[in-house]
């Protein structure tokens, strides 16, 4: 089957650029509602004010304390949203294409539960012995080493069809899950909020200096999306037709699962353990554009940052002043999801 034939059948629903330009709008307001919300609500002027002082494009004689609470603690933050949901999203898509498994995220291979336990490691056992990124180290360390077993596992079964990369991915998730929980149990017990925040993921710790690895981790990922679309779109159709097509699935799989692994593990050290955007936002791309991997990849980054700043606004004002995690507001919203995608299926 040529590739123009794999193209016709996959013609996406509705044009890219009328759905991104509403998902930009959409983004943008996102965008300042998040800068304006926390414990003291800022009116949107300031908001403005505060990005054109930083900007240059204003006097930054008018600058004031206000400015600093914009700029060095709420912008961060909000970009770092930004780009993690972007990330996560691109992930989820990445991962179901690779599996033809419409329910595969970064939590069903463990990806998760490997950064959890390095991260949990460190806040129970060893303590910030690296000082500040000790954390963010041992959680992209746990992130990887689960990629690396799963793939071991893989190919110590010698099929590496999508079926065995799902189960050993169950496997080594609820391995790491086991390890994390017995952390939780023998480590310091007055940690133990600090290991259940983090679990349930968070950007209060957002800073200007972890945003470069954060932009890191979703450039990796969504650029080998776009490079690797057309193989991607092969692998849609089969392994037989991505064979005949010149593309090695099992091949194309191992690369999927390694840049998914490295996208998540620096995610995952920054936030902590974000559940539920991986596994949604493919599938509302999906159905407003298709399966070209062209047009869902960028339309699952809009919808995933989309998702999670929106829900990082949810998380500050629900029981303001208390924070809670981002992951139970993104765990709720998934849960609904999965009914509905469930519902609309028998």
């Amino acid at each position: 089957m040529p590739f123009s034939a794999i193209k016709n059948h996959l013609t996406p629903r509705q044009p890219l650029g009328i759905i991104g330009l509403v998902w930009l709008a959409v983004l943008a307001s996102l965008i300042l509602v998040s800068v304006a919300t926390g414990s003291a609500q800022i009116a949107i002027d300031d908001v403005f004010g505060a990005l054109l002082r930083a900007a240059g494009l204003s006097d930054p004689a008018d600058s004031g304390p206000l400015d600093r609470i914009i700029v060095d603690l709420r912008l961060p933050r909000t970009v770092t949203a930004v780009m993690v949901g972007a990330g996560l999203g691109v992930v989820g898509c990445l991962l179901q294409t690779a599996t033809r498994n419409d329910l595969a995220d970064p939590f069903l291979f463990g990806l998760s539960s490997g950064a959890a336990a390095g991260a949990v490691f460190v806040i129970t056992v060893t303590g910030d012995r690296l000082g500040i990124w000790t954390l963010p180290l041992a959680a992209f360390v746990g992130g990887m080493i689960s990629a690396l077993v799963v793939l071991g596992l893989v190919r110590r079964l010698g099929n590496q069809g999508p079926e065995k990369l799902v189960l050993a991915g169950l496997a080594v998730s609820f391995l790491f899950a086991a390890i994390t929980n017995y952390l939780i149990f023998s480590g310091d017990q007055r940690a133990a909020h600090s290991v259940l925040f983090w679990t349930l993921g968070g950007l209060g710790t957002a800073r200007w200096e972890n945003v470069p690895i954060v932009l890191l981790g979703v450039s990796v990922v969504v650029i080998f999306a776009i490079l690797k679309r057309r193989d991607l779109d092969a692998l849609l159709a089969g392994d037989l037709t991505a064979s005949s097509l010149g593309v090695d699935p099992n091949r194309l799989r191992k690369e999927v699962f390694l840049v998914s692994a490295f996208g998540t593990a620096i995610f995952v050290s920054v936030t902590g353990v974000i559940g539920f955007v991986g596994l949604m936002v493919p599938h509302l791309a999906r159905a407003l554009c298709g399966t070209l991997h062209s047009k869902v990849t960028i339309l699952s980054a809009m919808f995933g940052a989309a998702l999670l700043t929106g829900s990082d606004i949810v998380a500050r004002i629900l029981l303001i002043p208390q924070e809670i995690p981002i992951g139970i507001v993104t765990s709720s919203i998934g849960a609904l999801f999965v009914f509905a995608l469930l519902l609309k299926r028998t």
